[in-house]
C-alpha cells in the first residue's frame, strides 16, 4: 500500500502538557515527507486544545475516554499515513535527524519490524536506559535491560538484534503491524510492548537495536515510580503475559513462580516500608487477573 508520508510520529499525552510540549519542541523542524500525531487520552482538561493552537502543524485526536498506553497508540495506528511509525513517549526529547539510519536499516531489510535507538535517562549525567534486552526467562519472567545505569562510554554501539523493544522509543514497519496486529491493550499499561514483541517474532519478524539514535527519556513522568497505579499493573500484567505467551504445562510453572516468591517478596517488602497503598494495589492485581 503507498503511504502518503515516510514516517508518524505518534505519542500519548494523559495529563503531560508540558512534557508533551517539550517533547514537540525538541523534532522542529518537520520536513515534508513526516507527520506528527498527538493522542490525546482523556486529559482532566482540554490539553488537545492547547497542543492544536501552539503547534498547528500537529494532528491532535482527542480520545474521550483513557485508552491506556497501547488504546491510545493504536488511536495513533488508526490515523497515521507513514511508511513508518515512531512511537516515542511523550517524557522524551528527541532529534528527529539521528532516525535517517534507522530507517535506510528499515528500508535494506524488509524481515525487521521495529527497531529501537539507544535510551538514556533524562536527568543527572543521562546513563543508559535501553541498549537491548536479554532473553526473558519463562518461569521467573525475568530478565534485563542491556546497559542499564551504565555510563555511556560507547560500550554499547554496536546494532544488534534483540528480543524485545522498549515501548520509551520504536520505529515500526507499518506493514508489519498490518500482518501481527496492533498493540495488545488487554495490558492497558506495562507489557504491552514485550508481548507485541512476541507478536511480530512470531510472525517471523526481527527486532533490533540501533544505537546511532539517542532518545532521552524523564522516566515515569505519568505514573510515578513507585505508584499504587504502576504496582497493580505491574502485578496484574505478569500473570496476564504468562497467560498469553507461555505455553501449558510450562506457565503452571511460571505461575507457582509468581505465586510463591514473586508475590511474598513484593507484600513484604511493601508492608517492610510501610506502604499498606502498594500491598492494596498487589492484592487487586492478582484478584483482577484470576477474574480475567
Amino acid at each position: 500500500m503507498r503511504r502518503e508520508y515516510k514516517l508518524s510520529v505518534i505519542t500519548v499525552n494523559y495529563n503531560g502538557l508540558k512534557d508533551t510540549c517539550s517533547l514537540l519542541d525538541s523534532l522542529t523542524p518537520v520536513d515534508q515527507s513526516t507527520e506528527v500525531i498527538v493522542v490525546d487520552n482523556a486529559s482532566t482538561s482540554d490539553e488537545a486544545s492547547t497542543i492544536a493552537s501552539r503547534y498547528p502543524w500537529v494532528r491532535v485526536i482527542r480520545s474521550q475516554k483513557n485508552l491506556g498506553f497501547a488504546g491510545g497508540n493504536n488511536l495513533g495506528i488508526r490515523e497515521a499515513n507513514g511508511e513508518y511509525l515512531f512511537f516515542v513517549n511523550n517524557d522524551t526529547e528527541v532529534d528527529l535527524s539521528q532516525l535517517v539510519p534507522l530507517l535506510k536499516r528499515m528500508d535494506e531489510n524488509e524481515s525487521i519490524a521495529i527497531v529501537c535507538p539507544k535510551i538514556r535517562f533524562f536527568y543527572g549525567d543521562h546513563k543508559i536506559q535501553y541498549a537491548g534486552y536479554t532473553k526473558l526467562s519463562q518461569v521467573t519472567l525475568r530478565n534485563h535491560a542491556i546497559g542499564f545505569g551504565e555510563t555511556d562510554s560507547g560500550q554499547h554501539e554496536t546494532a544488534r538484534p534483540t528480543p524485545y523493544v522498549h515501548g520509551a522509543a520504536m520505529l515500526v514497519r507499518h506493514e508489519a503491524i498490518e500482518r501481527a496486529g496492533m498493540m495488545p491493550e488487554c495490558f492497558f499499561l506495562y507489557y504491552e510492548e514485550l508481548d507485541w514483541s512476541m507478536m511480530m517474532r512470531r510472525h517471523g519478524f526481527e527486532l533490533w537495536y540501533d544505537p546511532r539514535c539517542t532518545v532521552y527519556h524523564k522516566e515515569s513522568q505519568t505514573t510515578g515510580s513507585h505508584s499504587p497505579l504502576r504496582t497493580y499493573y505491574i502485578t496484574r500484567n505478569r500473570y496476564l503475559f504468562a497467560r498469553r505467551n507461555i505455553a501449558l504445562p510450562l506457565r503452571f510453572l511460571t505461575y507457582l513462580y509468581l505465586t510463591t516468591v514473586v508475590l511474598p517478596r513484593d507484600l513484604l517488602s511493601h508492608l517492610f516500608h510501610g506502604r499498606t497503598d502498594l500491598a492494596l494495589a498487589t492484592i487487586r492485581g492478582i484478584k483482577d487477573f484470576v477474574r480475567l
